[in-house]
């Protein structure tokens, strides 16, 4: 072989090895400057294990910031298998603190895989059990942080507030509407270990904190809602009713200050009720016929309209009116006789109303209840909301017509109810009611979203309100709604007494009985709806059952919400029954003996160990039933 040969081979020697040499280095430079920090990753992910931490959900407060759920530390107990040195040893202790069997304890203990969740006995602990185990200083056992949701008032606004389960989501009601706003984002502490499971020192702890929901403040009222609980827990121990529907609303606005239901249920252990309770929110899902609560509507259409004249048109009631040979009755056997049309809403009289309908015809009437929101979902900001039920106009005749004008032959859902006598009487505004007032944040309390109030649209003009304002405030102080009467607060409102139906037929004595009301006429500050489902051991009208229950709610709230009484209300019709009213004198300034000395016919609650009267309840001026109890409270002038 030749010098040049030899030389040859070596110069491709060398440039081959070169070649190799560089796509080695090329390769190694891409691998630690294009992949290393892609392959650090992937390391890091066999290296780190997670122990996660939970935020905390965010708080659902009232108007007023009263906390109506809330968080309590509930830690959670997990296990890094590879670390633990005695895997009998360290299960028995396990089970003996979390009440579970050793068996289960140590199958949780040699599990393989990277981390275990020991649940769900170790899910959601006491802080006095994380303790003891944190005692126990175990090898690969480890707390992490987590919480459980409160509902510190039990059952109260149960079906509005809804629940979260075991794992914080939001499954029904507010909880469900906002979990996305409430649930927060979790965050979690990284370490490193080997793939024997050995602490890595060199690499440090990451800690990731979670971020906490934002707290929900409602439009609802605690004040007025408490007084709606126990008038709802009253009626029924009295009734033993099928169920109870309340909504309590501000018709300025369509903010709801108070919403619940019977039965109902503790939000910290709905499982122990049927699903059918805890899923259906009454006052937004329940779909029946309205019964003579509906006039209203049909009163609003024909005075806007032009339709009636309250003082001066009349009517006779025979006791039925035929229509396309089908005899409706009115409630009472006989009729009213001749009456103006003030009387025919007076006596809610029901052949007076199909001649309201008559007058209208079908297209005017039907679009009215249209523009009322009937038929539609009233937008509320919470799941299950009913639409109702409302006749094809195509297929509405005589008949349908007229059943329609007295409230029954449609079904309507009781928050179309309460929104739609809201716009009734507020000026002729309907707005849409809604449940949320804000989203803040739990840190800064910064507001982040605020809810303001919608105004759908104009129905009727502000002199047809006034006019039916009026025409309601005579229903309670002259007509059947004289049990909702409450003294110097200018109450109004209408009776509904409504036919269940099943299978097509009406039940016999199985009524939902109904009072809508509001006050003070002249100015309304608030909306009440109260329904009761088949109540027992009375007669079912809704003049007899819910228009009490709605008085008692007024007449107590009115003034939790600043409302001033009233002097130039229409006076109550009175009959032999009726217990006489007396006006409460001014106490303010006597001493305690020229109160001994001064004869009236109440009864005194004394609080206070002065001498002199500084404050009474209720104010002077006020009437109150003779023998009522009013409140003075005593101290030093």
């Amino acid at each position: 072989m030749s010098n040049v040969t030899v030389r040859r081979r070596l110069v491709l020697t060398l440039i081959f090895g070169l070649l190799i040499f560089l796509i080695i280095d090329l390769r190694l430079g891409y691998v630690q400057f294009v992949l290393g920090d892609w392959l650090t990753g992937k390391a890091q992910d066999l290296w780190s294990r997670n122990i996660p931490f939970e935020p905390e959900r965010g708080k659902i407060l009232d108007r007023n910031g009263v906390e109506l759920a809330t968080n309590q530390s509930a830690p959670t107990v997990y296990v890094v298998p590879r670390q633990v040195k005695d895997p009998v040893e360290t299960a028995e202790k396990l089970a003996a603190v979390l009440n579970m069997s050793k068996e289960k304890a140590y199958q949780h203990v040699t599990k393989k895989t990277n981390i275990e969740r020991i649940h769900p006995e170790g899910r959601k602990i006491s802080i006095e059990k994380a303790n003891e185990i944190m005692d126990l200083n175990l090898k690969g056992v480890y707390i992490g942080e987590d919480s459980k949701r409160y509902y510190p008032f039990g059952d109260y606004l149960s079906h509005v507030l809804g629940f979260a389960g075991v794992d914080n989501q939001g499954l029904m009601g507010l909880e469900l509407y906002y979990d996305k706003e409430l649930s927060g984002e979790k965050g979690s502490v990284q370490f490193y270990s080997t793939a024997k499971g050995q602490r890595m020192p060199e690499m440090p702890d990451d800690y990731q904190p979670p971020v906490d929901g934002l707290d929900l403040k409602l439009t609802i009222d605690t004040k007025v809602q408490t007084i709606v609980e126990r008038e709802l827990d009253n009626a029924e121990a009295t009734y033993q009713p099928d169920g109870i529907i309340a909504v309590a609303m501000n018709p300025n606005n369509g903010e709801i200050l108070a919403m619940a239901s019977r039965p109902n249920f503790d939000p910290g252990d709905f499982q122990s009720v049927p699903p059918e309770i805890y899923n259906r929110n009454l006052p937004i899902w329940s779909t029946y016929e309205p019964g003579s609560t509906f006039k209203i509507i049909t009163l609003a259409a024909a005075l806007e309209e032009g339709k009636v004249d309250l003082e001066n048109g009349r009517f006779y009631d025979p006791g039925h009116i035929e229509v396309a040979g089908a005899k409706l009755r009115c409630w009472k056997r006989g009729g009213h006789g001749s009456q103006t049309f003030l009387e025919v809403v007076q006596n809610s009289c029901n052949p007076g109303f199909v001649e309201l309908g008559q007058r209208l015809g079908k297209e005017t009437l039907f679009q009215y209840i249209k523009d009322f929101g009937f038929g539609q979902k009233t937008g509320i900001d919470l799941h299950g909301e009913g639409t109702g039920i409302l006749f094809n106009l195509e297929k509405v005749g005589p008949v349908e017509l007229a059943t329609t004008a007295f409230g029954q032959g449609v079904a309507v859902t009781p928050i179309q109810q309460v929104a739609a006598v809201a716009a009734a009487v507020n000026g002729g505004i309907l707005y849409q009611p809604y449940v949320a007032k804000e989203l803040i944040d739990p840190n800064t309390g910064e507001v982040v979203m605020r809810n303001t109030p919608v105004a759908k649209r104009r129905v009727i003009s502000e002199e047809t309100s006034e006019q039916i304002r009026y025409a309601l405030e005579s229903v309670v102080a002259q007509g059947t709604g004289k049990n909702a009467f409450v003294e110097s607060y200018r109450v109004g409102g209408k009776t509904g007494t409504a036919q269940k139906a099943q299978n097509g037929k009406y039940l016999e004595n199985n009524h939902i009985v109904s009072f809508i009301g509001f006050a003070p006429a002249d100015d309304p500050q608030i909306v009440v709806y109260v329904a009761v489902d088949n109540p027992k051991g009375t007669v079912q009208f809704g003049g007899v059952v819910a228009a009490p229950i709605v008085g008692n709610i007024i007449r107590d709230t009115l003034p939790v919400l600043g409302v001033e009484p009233r002097k130039d209300q229409i006076e109550k019709e009175r009959t032999y029954l009726d217990t006489p009213m007396v006006e409460v004198p001014d106490l303010v300034g006597l001493t305690r003996k020229e109160i001994v000395q001064k004869f009236f016919n109440l009864k005194l609650n004394v609080t206070g160990t002065g001498t002199t009267v500084v404050k009474q309840a209720p104010e002077p001026g006020v009437k109150v039933k003779e023998g009522s109890t009013i409140r003075i409270y005593l101290g030093e002038e």
